[in-house]
């Protein structure tokens, strides 16, 4: 298993042969929101076999950033799905509560996340998080969401133990609104989970325009702080915090 983490939700997972990206935001800005970090690198994401998208807020369905993935499976909850049909975005598979292929020996099935307090007049508001398992291993992305009880349900619903989560720990501004988590309550989910290894995401990256020169001190810390929850809420689970555009390949006999 090798993560690539593109910034923000954006994560390339090549499992097993197969080739999944969540959430991807492939461009400079989203709507208003700049990047701090570079652009993702078109060599780290190119050729997906899967796309994975949590929900439909702009930051995570960035409808240009999704038509330059022509060819991969793009797959969603079915009335996000019925959405992006509307748009013109072919090769569209909707998720239910079952397993469905992403390629040999790989499978991705949708779990609850909690993130609906910002409902969003002109887009569905469905909302979830993934798994995603292979030979090689079991891997969790959160999705946006906030802190709920059935996090520690995810192995039952895997069919085994995590080994790698993928949890928000921050947003894009200087406050948090609900529905997502913090360095400390992902910390919590990580435990819930039972993951062996925790991959931070939705910080770092995005921030309002104009605010360059605050954004650093809000978006540079929440890995550390996510770092130092771990260790003392989840001392099973090693944290691995990349900076955009850094890979990191899991090791060996992590897997089942």
């Amino acid at each position: 298993m090798r993560f690539t983490w593109l910034g923000h939700s954006s994560v390339v997972l090549d499992l097993d042969g197969v080739r999944v990206l969540t959430d991807p935001l492939l461009r400079p800005h989203a709507g208003l929101l700049r990047r701090l970090a570079p652009r993702p690198d078109p060599a780290s994401w190119s050729r997906p076999d899967v796309v994975l998208l949590s929900h439909l807020h702009h930051d995570h369905a960035e409808l240009r950033s999704l038509r330059m993935l022509e060819g991969a499976a793009l797959m969603s909850a079915p009335e996000n799905v019925a959405w992006l049909r509307r748009r013109r975005l072919a090769d569209t598979v909707p998720l239910d509560d079952g397993w469905a292929a992403a390629g040999a020996g790989v499978e991705v099935r949708q779990v609850p996340a909690e993130h609906h307090h910002r409902p969003m007049p002109h887009r569905p508001n469905a909302a979830h998080g993934h798994l995603v398992r292979g030979p090689s291993g079991t891997v969790w992305f959160a999705g946006d969401t906030g802190l709920f009880p059935g996090m520690a349900a995810m192995p039952a619903l895997a069919g085994g133990p995590i080994d790698v989560a993928v949890v928000p720990v921050w947003g894009w501004g200087p406050r948090l609104s609900a529905g997502h988590l913090n360095p400390e309550t992902a910390a919590r989910a990580v435990a819930l989970s039972g993951a062996r290894f925790a991959i931070p995401v939705h910080w770092g990256t995005l921030h309002p325009p104009l605010v360059t020169r605050f954004a650093r001190s809000w978006l540079e810390l929440p890995g550390e702080r996510f770092a130092r929850a771990v260790a003392d809420q989840a001392p099973g689970c090693t944290a691995v915090i990349l900076a955009p555009g850094e890979a990191w390949a899991a090791p060996a006999g992590s897997g089942p």
